[in-house]
């Protein structure tokens, strides 16, 4: 079969999560050794591994059809792409990452303004530049190529503009958090010409939608239980779901099977509260996609 698209995976820290992401929505990507070629079980598919602070770039010159990257780094190098669907999710939580400015715990900067004059290490360097020139800050915006947080250790840096996700790495550098500048998340882009291909823009488009299910099924679990007539009321009452729940009477018996679709975050609280309303053989399994 003839391959119909180019994808970029992207390497790095989201490599896994990504490979993991593909797998719950159908598609299974093998990343042999060294090879920036990865093999995955969709003859319609070519794989490539593509840094995600270069994906955008190659994305909008067509060496690749289609990848995952940050907001971010769309935004860094303002590349003109398609943006198909937002996805978010990351190494550590399924939440936006953010990128902040920060500074020494004991630094007397506190505001944006005291930052005139200063040096600031950062990944994001263009991004950094527009960012300040925009508020008429005059800054020294330095290339990071990692431990950036270390920087303002050293006394290479007066501030940084780092991302975060939960601060820990931000407080463990002795660091205080000055500023918020872009809230990010993983994004499917697509070459405007490829987007604009009826077959490649099909391909495409179903990724995003099996993508966006397993996305939203990581957020969900199915709970099954048996439950006696008498207690079917006041069991339904406690059940959160996408819609009613299922419930269908046990084969000569005055009990009920009751299925239902909860968010795991309230799982752990219901479940107790299902025991002590009658509820028996509860059972809790993961979902793959939700559609």
């Amino acid at each position: 079969m003839e391959k119909i698209i180019k994808l970029g995976i992207p390497k790095g820290s989201l490599q896994h999560a990504t490979i993991e992401l593909f797998k719950k929505s159908g598609w299974r990507i093998n990343v042999n050794g060294r090879s920036y070629f990865p093999d995955i079980n969709d003859e319609s598919i070519e794989c490539a591994l593509c840094r995600a602070q270069e994906m955008s770039i190659n994305v909008e010159s067509g060496t690749i059809d289609a990848g995952l990257t940050g907001l971010d780094w769309v935004a860094e190098h303002e590349s003109d792409v398609h943006v198909v669907s937002d996805l978010i999710y990351s190494k550590v939580s399924a939440r936006p990452a953010r990128w902040i400015i920060a500074v020494g715990n004991e630094s007397p900067i506190k505001t944006l303004e005291d930052l005139e004059g200063k040096t600031i290490s950062t990944e994001l360097v263009k991004f950094t530049q527009r960012f300040f020139k925009e508020r008429g800050i005059n800054v020294n915006v330095k290339f990071s190529w990692g431990a950036t947080e270390a920087k303002i250790v050293t006394g290479l840096a007066d501030a940084i503009v780092e991302i975060t996700e939960t601060e820990s790495t931000i407080r463990a550098h002795n660091l205080r958090v000055i500023h918020e500048i872009m809230e990010t998340n993983t994004q499917l882009i697509a070459n405007k010409k490829a987007w604009e291909n009826p077959l490649k823009r099909e391909k495409i488009e179903q990724i995003a939608l099996l993508l966006q299910g397993a996305l939203k099924a990581g957020k969900l679990v199915m709970i099954k239980m048996n439950v006696p007539e008498n207690r079917i009321a006041r069991i339904v009452g406690l059940l959160p779901s996408l819609n009613a729940p299922t419930i269908a009477s046990l084969y000569q018996s005055d009990w009920f099977s009751v299925e239902t679709v909860v968010d795991t975050s309230l799982v752990r609280d219901l479940i107790p509260k299902l025991l002590n309303e009658g509820a028996e053989g509860i059972i809790e399994y993961p979902l793959n996609k939700v559609l």
